[in-house]
């Protein structure tokens, strides 16, 4: 089955392809942008397609999940990612991007054996799982009573904050004079506690090095210098054999090879063109003539360079015994003389510089006040955007019938300073009065964590670098008017986002850009599970079942097409 829905904008969660997988047997989805609202009975299998996304995301596979009587469950998920700088060059960076023509698209595909053994691919290319998990991140985040992948998170807390108030190029970049200040002070740390001990390595290092530049064997000269060696101590004899080897190849008169393969080929020139054998064996012989000539006229000439010059054989000898005694001395082999040479030429370049205590000393002073600077600067900034950030949040959660809780964004000053900042940043949340105020993640309540992050997301949805939201049930524990407000905040999310919700309101589906219902049916014996857009008259009657039970009145339906036209 094809379900293909188009608009003029692009959607970031373009594809979902499902087989085999718990109850559906197959299903392809075309997505597209704004807020899906999917919907129907209970157990038809609309968690179906959250645990197949959650599968491509890099949750944990299990074999269950394998449909009944398959070998394999496969789920694949394709992203439009045209306007994701940050996942390209992520993909980009591990050469998964796949080639040019798709590299506005991204695939991640997941397969689950009967067995229980899984593999993940990114693009086509095996992945494992940490790298699919971590490109997931990037592309979508789900959200249900008791799963919120990023709001739970502390540190997203102040990536959130950050991203809100545009302070994102700010933290990075303060992230990096940290890291410049850290490393000029561990080196100053190290001087100062090991100064005596560099001094005398220093000095050590100076007279290596001072030796093997004295010596100046490069890479590759010392192999040169053993061939010259053997040829001029073993000259007698080299030039003994080569004049016999010369001998027995073209300058023995009588008996030499170029003169028998000569009367070999003289003795079937006239039996050529009897066999095309004959013809073979006659062009083998030529070539072996020829070689035997050019072999005889190189050996001849090398013989010729040949000088005996005592002199240079003392030389090299001379100069073998240094290269041999310095590598003794450093226990390398001879021909790796030149390797240490360079590696002390790098280590004596960082002992100089360590040397020079006081100039380290002002640059790590000069590296603190750039951090300090900079680290004031966005803690002035977060503090105004926390109070931003908590009024808009509150706001909503008002809207969301939480009239009596507060939110605040609280910064708590660091005992020392870290790479993200002076201060300490986390959401807290008190959602009844008389409570005091808790780190968001301890919230007791699944509904009520549902609106908090619901109301956090709407807020942030203009700077979030996730753009494709998925809320489970999130409307749980809700009805009437505060539905309703649930329906139109994620209607409202998605004009900037990419939205989908599984919810049991007919308020909140009412509001849908796009309406999916899974229906589960029985075929052959086998139960299997399906999704449907609906059309407009269909929307009519799906939401006013969810409205008025078992039987559909004509006012049910009335009411139905009243909260439609309302969106």
């Amino acid at each position: 089955m094809i379900l293909s829905l188009r608009t003029a904008g692009p959607a970031m969660l373009n594809h979902l392809k499902i087989r085999d997988f718990a109850i559906v047997a197959s299903l392809e989805l075309d997505f597209r942008a704004g807020f899906t609202v999917i919907t129907g009975e209970t157990g038809a299998g609309k968690s179906i397609l959250m645990d197949a996304l959650g599968l491509c995301l890099g949750d944990r596979a299990e074999a269950g999940l394998v449909r009944a009587g398959a070998e394999r469950a496969e789920v694949s998920a394709g992203f439009d990612i045209r306007r994701h700088a940050e996942a390209q060059e992520w993909l980009r960076e591990r050469e998964l991007d796949g080639s040019p023509d798709d590299s506005q698209e991204c695939w991640l595909r997941r397969t689950i054996s009967a067995d229980g053994r899984s593999r993940a691919w990114i693009n086509g290319s095996p992945a494992t799982l940490a790298d699919v998990k971590a490109l997931g991140e990037m592309l979508i985040d789900i959200h249900s009573q008791h799963e919120h992948q990023s709001l739970l998170k502390k540190d997203n807390h102040r990536a959130l904050l950050d991203g809100c108030a545009g302070l994102t190029g700010d933290a990075r970049t303060l992230a990096g004079l940290w890291q410049q200040w850290q490393r000029a002070a561990k080196e100053l740390a190290t001087l100062t506690r090991e100064g005596d001990r560099q001094r005398e390595r220093l000095d050590l290092v100076t007279h290596q090095l001072d030796e093997l530049d004295k010596l100046g064997l490069a890479e590759g000269d010392y192999e040169k210098l053993e061939q010259e060696h053997d040829a001029l101590a073993n000259l007698g004899t080299l030039l003994q054999n080569g004049d016999s080897a010369l001998d027995r190849l073209t300058e023995n008169d009588s008996d030499n090879a170029a003169r028998c393969v000569q009367q070999a080929l003289k003795a079937l020139e006239g039996e050529r063109g009897r066999h095309p054998k004959l013809d073979v064996v006659a062009e083998l012989l030529d070539s072996a003539l020829i070689q035997i000539r050019e072999g005889a006229s190189s050996l001849r000439h090398y013989l010729d360079s040949l000088d005996a010059d005592p002199a240079r054989l003392t030389l090299l000898e001379d100069r073998l015994a240094a290269v041999h005694q310095l590598a003794r001395k450093h226990r390398v082999p001879p021909a790796g003389l030149p390797e240490l040479q360079a590696a002390l030429a790098t280590e004596l370049a960082q002992l100089q510089r360590s040397q020079d205590l006081e100039a380290l000393t002002r640059e790590v002073a000069a590296l603190e006040k750039n951090y300090q600077a900079a680290a004031a600067a966005l803690r002035a900034a977060r503090q105004k955007a926390a109070t931003t950030l908590g009024t808009d949040v509150m706001a909503r959660l008002t809207m969301l019938g939480m009239t009596n809780a507060r939110f605040e964004v609280a910064l708590s000053a660091l005992e020392k300073p870290a790479a993200h900042g002076l201060d300490d940043i986390e959401f807290l949340i008190s959602a009844n009065p008389g409570q005091p105020l808790r780190p968001l993640a301890k919230v007791a309540s699944g509904g009520e964590l549902s609106r908090v992050s619901l109301a956090i997301q709407v807020v942030n949805a203009k700077h979030s670098p996730v753009p494709a939201m998925v809320f489970d049930e999130v409307d749980v524990g809700i009805g009437g008017g505060i539905a309703e407000v649930v329906g139109r905040l994620l209607r409202e999310l998605g004009e900037y986002a990419q939205v989908f919700s599984i919810t049991h309101q007919p308020q909140v589906a009412a509001l849908g850009h796009q309406h999916l219902r899974v229906e589960k049916f029985v075929q052959d014996g086998h139960t299997s599970s399906r999704v449907r857009e609906l059309a407009h008259d269909e929307r009519i009657e799906e939401i006013a079942r969810m409205s008025g039970g078992i039987t559909i009145t004509a006012e049910t339906r009335k009411h139905a097409e009243a909260m439609l036209a309302g969106a």
